[in-house]
């Protein structure tokens, strides 16, 4: 019996430029499980969040998903219409975005953008709808929800637009919750309380939800399993605990001894040699080629595919550790 509620099949993602077609998101597969969380690490310009936006239908021009299946239950979201789109996004699904001061409107209060949603996809009167909204915006822990419910958004501190944004986001009970780096830019105290709050409102609605963030550190505190990206593609996946003890993707174990460590304070830290290389300057092999200590001839000439090691555990690598 397949418990996934998010299936990816062959995800590709286009960008259209003057240079020439790239592939920002290449032939990415994954599944997600009704309450479970999927991490998505990488660094900068890997995929990441173009993929999120992919799943969303939220990708504009010069780019197009030009291959793949996305199932949320047993419907394609991919083949939806637009006007159907309009129905899914925030209703069946929804997402947390990465900079709430740009996502949230600056000239409509935070009660009337989380108002208008309810009303959208819950077909309920404005008092009802307000009554929601009051009630998301005091279980995300925002205090004076009465009164920060007429607040405009550049009236709340960044942590309490990112819990409007939560609120938002949850206030029509999402089967699945899509997070872009959603602690980015908040300080450390902030950053544990966000956290902390999405996981207690995954457990309270039991939803799918695909965490996307470049620190690996939260990726170990949220997520069940990891899909870590590079160059668009899909480098590993496996469970949370294999993935940190036994990694076998070399990416992925430098990306791991990259991190500062308690008790070492004095230690020079280890970095990955070279840079990601621009999206049209991809290698026609493996992305991570030009950078891998364990590099053989056929990697800069064949794509790895993907294969499964483990139970839940495949590596696209010629030469795994």
């Amino acid at each position: 019996m397949n418990l996934s509620l998010v299936r990816v099949e062959n995800l590709e993602t286009t960008f259209y430029l003057k240079s020439g077609p790239f592939r920002a998101v290449n032939n990415i597969s994954y599944e997600i499980d009704k309450g479970e969380t999927l991490g998505i690490v990488g660094e900068s310009g890997c995929g990441k969040s173009v993929t999120s936006f992919s799943l969303m239908r939220l990708i504009e021009r010069p780019g197009k998903i030009t291959r793949g299946k996305f199932f949320l239950g047993d419907r394609d979201i991919l083949t939806a219409t637009e006007s159907q789109m309009e129905e899914i996004r925030g209703g069946d699904m929804a997402m947390i975005f990465q900079e709430p001061m740009t996502a949230l409107n600056p000239v409509l209060t935070i009660g009337f953008q989380i108002d208008e949603q309810i009303i959208k996809h819950k077909k309920c009167s404005h008092k009802e709808a307000r009554d929601r909204s009051i009630e998301m915006l005091r279980l995300v822990g925002i205090p004076s929800p009465e009164s920060r419910y007429t607040n405009y958004p550049h009236q709340l501190s960044g942590g309490m637009r990112q819990r409007a944004m939560i609120a938002m986001a949850l206030s029509c009970d999402p089967k699945f919750l899509i997070a872009d780096e959603p602690t980015t830019a908040l300080d450390v105290t902030i950053q544990a309380q966000i956290l902390e709050l999405i996981q207690k409102v995954q457990a309270q609605f039991h939803m799918s939800v695909q965490f996307i963030t470049h620190d690996l550190g939260v990726i170990s505190e949220v997520s069940d399993k990891v899909l870590v990206m590079y160059g668009g593609q899909m480098c590993e996946q496996s469970p949370t605990q294999n993935l940190f003890t036994s990694p076998k993707h070399p990416y992925t174990a430098a990306l791991i001894e990259s991190r500062p460590k308690l008790g070492q304070r004095s230690a020079r830290l280890k970095t990955i040699e070279g840079s990601v290389p621009a999206p049209h300057e991809l290698p026609a092999g493996c992305p991570f080629v030009n950078r891998c200590t364990r590099a053989k001839s056929e990697c800069a000439h064949q794509k790895p595919l993907p294969v499964m090691i483990a139970p839940n555990h495949s590596v696209a690598c010629f030469n795994p550790l």
